[in-house]
């Protein structure tokens, strides 16, 4: 155990003075149900949110209040979180108990969560400053692509539709298939003048892209 925190010490390049804080924040709660990472999950995702709307403020000061907190919820979503967690291959650190093992250790949710996780491990182990210098270490190159200004299909459907037919768009709920651990959600959309569109996706929100995508396809946009 020793030898693995350590190795992660290495790769996140912190150094942990309360080494049972680094551990915790592996523990996964089907390792302990008791003494595990969901409460610094709860602050190190408050102590992320801080971080990164301070520096989207300070790197876009003119920048809309709308375009700053795209750009936020794109850092801060649990993609992103992943896409670091694998950087740093934490699923290799994770204390998962036999309930959990015969998921893959590197889901999308544990590792995203654990990172969170060890964000509040950081703050509190040495204070906001080194849980600030850790999130601007490995989030940097996600802050530098956020110059970008990405518009989701949701988003440019809801815009196209307002300026042409003065309507939003209407999404109804289909229906959820799938095994419980990995379902699949079906949402319909439709604006005027178009045919309703189904769109698949493991989510309602995600299967609503899915759809507005498709459409958009269609209406060639």
């Amino acid at each position: 155990m020793k030898n693995k925190i350590k190795d992660l010490e290495k790769i996140i390049n912190y150094n942990f003075k309360k080494n049972e804080l680094l551990q915790q924040a592996l523990t996964h709660k089907s390792f302990n149900n008791i003494d595990n990472n969901e409460k610094l999950e709860f602050l190190g995702d408050r102590v992320l949110g801080l971080v990164i709307s301070q520096t989207l403020l300070n790197k876009y000061p003119s920048e809309k209040e709308g375009i700053i907190d795209k750009k936020y919820a794109n850092l801060v979503n649990k993609k992103t979180c992943s896409l670091i967690a694998k950087k740093l291959n934490l699923s290799k650190f994770i204390f998962l108990g036999s309930s959990h093992k015969k998921l893959d250790r590197s889901s999308d949710k544990i590792s995203s969560d654990c990172l969170e996780a060890l964000i509040g491990a950081i703050y509190i182990d040495n204070g906001f400053k080194s849980a600030e210098k850790f999130i601007l270490k490995f989030w940097e190159k996600h802050i530098i692509n956020s110059s970008i200004t990405l518009i989701d299909a949701k988003t440019k459907l809801q815009e196209y539709s307002l300026k042409k037919f003065k309507e939003l768009p209407k999404y109804i709920f289909s229906k959820k298939t799938g095994p419980q651990h990995k379902p699949l959600f079906m949402t319909e959309v439709q604006i005027p003048n178009s045919k309703k569109i189904t769109g698949i996706g493991s989510s309602k929100k995600n299967a609503q892209q899915n759809a507005a995508s498709k459409l958009l396809k269609i209406l060639n946009i």
